[in-house]
């Protein structure tokens, strides 16, 4: 594979970053979710969130690419949170990679990047919401030593799930660990 390069996202980059997340839930959440929620969600959808979120530059606000060449094949973003929530106040809003990206570390330079980007904000945790059946998601932020705050019902888009929290309470220290270990991400 071609080396990966990380920067931060910039508004052209909404529309791939659209459309991994849809392919993403469609590939990660066959069997999870319902087929049909699946197959009607649409890149287009997202797109307009993606670029008025890049387009805002709001410093509480943190995403990056992972660029193979001029392809994307991965994407992270956080924010602060205000208020905190269980005593965290940043979260991981999204991570998502494309297969080839996977289990080399793409994830974790990700995450590290979001982690730095908040701490540089004034941020000591982190918070990640991850749907409880997604379970190589669970082992990537176990791996990385993220404690289990809450397991709880949510409901998306009118869809009953299980969703778990995962945190980290000092942002240094799971930078350190995305840098040494090698999870499943």
């Amino acid at each position: 594979m071609t080396e990966i390069t990380f920067r931060r996202a910039t508004p052209d980059d909404a529309a791939a970053i659209a459309a991994l997340r849809v392919d993403s839930w469609r590939t990660t959440y066959r069997g999870v979710m319902p087929e049909a929620y699946l197959d009607g969600m649409k890149t287009e959808d997202s797109v307009g969130m993606w670029s008025q979120v890049l387009q805002a530059d709001v410093p509480s606000i943190a995403v990056f690419v992972a660029m193979a060449d001029d392809e994307l094949v991965g994407f992270a973003s956080g924010m602060l949170l205000m208020p905190p929530k269980h005593e965290i106040d940043a979260e991981l809003t999204a991570i998502y990679l494309k297969p080839i990206a996977q289990r080399g570390g793409v994830g974790r330079r990700l995450l590290a990047l979001v982690a730095e980007a908040m701490q540089q904000q004034g941020a000591h945790g982190l918070l990640v919401w991850v749907i409880a059946d997604n379970k190589p998601a669970r082992q990537f932020y176990e791996e990385l030593g993220g404690a289990l705050l809450v397991e709880q019902p949510f409901t998306w888009d009118g869809l009953d799930l299980m969703e778990t929290g995962y945190g980290w309470r000092d942002l240094p220290a799971l930078q350190q660990a995305c840098a040494s270990k090698r999870p499943s991400m």
